[in-house]
């Protein structure tokens, strides 16, 4: 489990823990390589647009953050792998150096695939060889950077199956990542209902004593008037009677930005629509299918779902009403639809799927990605890993399909700028009571 150890352990089962850590280290470091094993030497290099990241790059960069957090800080005889590699898989820590361009990852054909992933070798030996060595005594003093480290590669496993998606989605003869082996067919959604939900005093933000982010915290009191909270997400068969019904030729449900979007880039769909002799068809990660009319509707920005709803006569729901939702109700990510089922695509909302809220799609809110009251970024350089992009974003929550189901929480804040679609996103509707 990726989880931060008890402080009530007692000292003679630090060596179970510290063992129990490495394990976990070591599943999650082979998950990231088997989500590359279908990949061609040509796949990892591409770059297809400036948001995407090649999976070389993200096979190296999240083996430089636990050379650059742990090992070149704490173990003094460790000197780095290629110094080359500090600065061309920096993502965005100005306080270590000056990062590569992000736009120019894909223009390095070197190092080579085979070169990155004798990194991972090097990096996973070395640690492991370390923190077996290591003094259960000096243990908890790397244990919360290892914890994190192992956090932000399961960010970057959802990142690569979201990126692996859109390079292939600009090839015509549209390839699919994977067989459709394990996708199972989407059931009939059930109807959607709006719940009446009331108001009140609520406390939110992380509240538990293991792992999360520093934008989940400080715990704090919001006051929610009473709301109403759709059932399910917003699925294909209900976003087409927008779009049949001129929702992308019409100013009118659209913010200006979003409009300008909409003129810009010549939306008349989500993403990964695309209409062939009359029939709409889906991209996906097993290549392109039918659109399944009762599967929520994926990859739209914010824009899109504010126009949606908009259109309803509704609108999103606040992050703050998500969590309350989800606490009030009990809702936990269980076994909801994440990156272990292996299906890579959102379903259906069936009578006991657990009404969608973790699993299956990140859901936009309303809520603009801001610090909560009393907020303050870590120290040193992990500072700049959330804090400083709380500016022009949207908060998104719950979690999708490649989401690794133990790096979810009710608290957990992802964010993306309003216009981005490659992510999986989708859309739940909300209201005033």
């Amino acid at each position: 489990m990726l989880e931060s150890r008890d402080e009530c352990i007692d000292l003679q089962d630090d060596r179970a823990v510290k063992q129990q850590l490495i394990h976990s280290y070591q599943k999650v470091r082979d998950r990231t390589t088997a989500i590359c094993q279908p990949l061609a030497v040509e796949d990892y290099v591409i770059q297809s647009m400036e948001d995407v990241s090649p999976p070389k790059w993200h096979l190296a960069h999240t083996t430089w953050f636990f050379e650059t957090f742990l090992l070149l800080p704490h173990l003094p005889e460790y000197s780095a792998f290629d110094p080359m590699f500090q600065m061309l898989f920096n993502s965005y820590y100005q306080s270590l150096g000056n990062p590569y361009p992000r736009m120019r990852r894909g223009l390095l054909s070197r190092p080579t695939v085979e070169e990155v992933y004798r990194y991972r070798q090097h990096v996973d030996e070395c640690l492991c060889t370390w923190l077996d060595d290591l003094p259960e005594t000096r243990m908890k003093k790397v244990e919360d950077l290892l914890v994190m480290g192992m956090h932000h590669e399961q960010q970057h496993q959802e990142l690569l199956l979201m990126d692996i998606k859109y390079n292939f989605s600009i090839h015509p003869a549209y390839p699919a990542y994977i067989q459709n082996t394990k996708t199972t067919a989407s059931k009939q959604s059930a109807p959607m209902s709006l719940h009446s939900v009331e108001g009140g005093i609520f406390e939110m933000g992380y509240g538990g004593r293991q792992f999360c982010f520093d934008n989940e915290l400080p715990r704090h009191q919001v006051i929610l008037k009473p709301y109403l909270f759709a059932s399910r997400l917003v699925t294909n068969r209900e976003f087409l009677e927008f779009i049949h019904a001129g929702g992308y030729q019409c100013a009118d449900h659209w913010l200006s930005d979003g409009w300008d979007c909409v003129q810009k880039f010549r939306w008349d769909s989500p993403l990964y629509w695309r209409k062939i002799n009359a029939e709409w068809f889906e991209f996906t990660l097993t290549g392109l299918q039918r659109l399944h009319p009762d599967e929520p509707v994926s990859h739209v920005s914010y824009y899109e779902a504010d126009a949606y709803a908009r259109w309803r006569n509704l609108r999103l729901p606040s992050e703050a009403e998500w969590e309350h939702y989800a606490n009030l109700h009990g809702l936990t990510p269980g076994n909801g639809n994440f990156l272990e089922t292996g299906r890579y695509h959102p379903a259906a909302c069936g009578e006991n799927h657990k009404q969608q809220l973790f699993g299956d799609l990140w859901e936009w809110t309303s809520s603009a990605y801001s610090p909560y009251p009393g907020y303050k970024p870590a120290k040193g350089a992990l500072g700049e890993y959330n804090g400083k992009f709380m500016s022009n974003q949207y908060v998104l929550r719950g979690g999708c399909c490649v989401t690794p189901r133990t790096h979810i929480r009710e608290s957990y804040r992802n964010f993306f700028q309003p216009d981005k679609r490659w992510q999986f996103s989708g859309i739940r509707l909300a209201d005033d009571a």
